[in-house]
């Protein structure tokens, strides 16, 4: 069991990104309630209200209707031990909802396992949950974005899915209805509809996998919608330049950013005064997507805000951002998104995941430092320095300390001073 009264542990869960507040919060419970699979439900984020970690074949296949149905037999600020459908399968879960309707659902290692330490979890949650809806409610441009691109495609899929199902049970009634088929020939026609519908909706999920990328020119006319519904009441002229339409499909992440990353800057532009024709164009090669947003005419665009907006996107896609702004000659701003990872070092690019504290711990780690001077050195208690080495370890991708600190030393990672990355 995490030992409640060592905060430094419980502080780090909630600090850092809201994406990974499920991984931090399980390696936080793994020692007093040992579970295969971690998830954190909640309304709150609307975007994506499900938040897992831990086994795959659980994880992956866990759904909203799931979490809801179990949601409804547990009491708010109650935890217990229970059976429950979860990734299709009924199993043994360990659950607690916060008063503030936020639920936590844990796998067991072993189903019979019995629910350890109950209240300092349910204690312990109601921070986390408290966390996850400040979180939220002061959410960043950033977080706003992944939100609606989220929501955006959960609606588009549903759409896609019910407009398949419309079509497949017009043909079945089309078919029974017919006044040119007898009752066989009917059946028949029927039964070949309705099988040929449902082999459709059990490969769904893996069409729309396999289809995880779109047009570029596809998704800058549903740029061009909304930037036309935002802009509506604003008297500037917009000028639009799609990308060609037999360039290279965009992975759905890099659609998903570009289409934010554009709304961001031409609200930006809107934001100056005397802003009378803006063009925003999208092209595209082999290697990346290209946006270009530009004024000819005020140059006084709000560069250090914007920059601060683009820049968290752009620094995890690997984009380049320029900004240039001239009173009285005009703005422009490009991004160049990569379809791939950029290939430079791996170590950095590693090391870019670490938080501040977890830098800290890899810079002694490095030195030969054990988990007692570490602690020592940055006062704090030895099972939080297990807590971030064991973070650590996961984001680096290694499985020992000797590896960790080998990458560390690569990067420069070392001395008395913790790197600056």
């Amino acid at each position: 069991m995490p030992d409640t009264a060592d905060l430094t542990a419980l502080r780090d869960v909630i600090e850092g990104p809201l994406r990974e507040i499920a991984d931090r919060f399980s390696r936080f419970l793994a020692d007093g309630w040992p579970h295969q699979t971690l998830v954190i439900f909640t309304r709150e984020c609307t975007g994506r209200p499900r938040k897992v970690t831990g086994a795959r074949e659980i994880a992956d296949k866990v759904t909203i209707a799931e979490l809801e149905a179990l949601k409804a037999s547990v009491p708010p600020g109650r935890q217990l031990t229970t059976t429950a459908t979860l990734g299709g399968v009924t199993r043994t879960v360990w659950t607690v909802q916060d008063p503030i309707g936020t639920l936590l659902v844990l796998v067991p290692r072993s189903s019979r396992t019995r629910f350890p330490h109950p209240a300092p979890l349910a204690e312990v949650f109601g921070i986390v949950a408290t966390s996850i809806r400040q979180q939220v409610s002061q959410a960043s441009p950033d977080y706003l974005a992944e939100s609606r691109a989220a929501s955006s495609e959960r609606a588009r899929t549903i759409a896609e899915m019910a407009a398949a199902h419309e079509t497949a049970l017009v043909t079945i009634l089309t078919t029974l209805r017919s006044a040119r088929l007898d009752d066989h020939r009917a059946r028949l026609a029927a039964t070949d509809s309705a099988s040929a519908a449902l082999v459709a909706l059990r490969s769904a999920r893996e069409t729309d996998l396999a289809h995880s990328e779109e047009p570029a020119h596809a998704a800058f006319g549903r740029l061009r919608r909304e930037i036309r519904q935002m802009l509506r009441h604003h008297d500037a002229e917009l000028e639009f330049t799609a990308p060609a339409k037999n360039g290279r499909p965009v992975p759905g992440e890099i659609a998903h950013a570009a289409r934010a990353m554009t709304c961001a800057a031409v609200l930006a532009f809107t934001g100056q005064p005397d802003l009378t024709r803006l063009r925003i164009a999208w092209s595209s090669d082999s290697t990346a997507l290209h946006l270009d947003i530009r004024d000819q005419e005020s140059g006084n665009l709000d560069v250090h805000s914007l920059r601060a907006q683009l820049d968290g996107r752009a620094k995890t896609l690997g984009a380049t951002v320029e900004i240039d702004a001239v009173a009285g000659w005009g703005s422009r701003v490009t991004v160049d998104l990569p379809f791939e990872p950029a290939a430079g070092r791996v170590d950095e690019t590693q090391l870019a995941d670490l938080n501040p504290r977890e830098l800290e711990v890899l810079r002694l780690v490095a030195q030969g430092q054990r988990n007692k001077s570490i602690a020592a050195a940055l006062g704090i208690t030895e099972s939080t320095v297990k807590f971030h080495v064991a973070g650590l370890l996961k984001k680096l991708n290694v499985t020992s300390r000797g590896e960790a600190a080998a990458l560390a030393l690569s990067a420069g990672v070392s001395g008395t001073q913790p790197a600056v990355l």
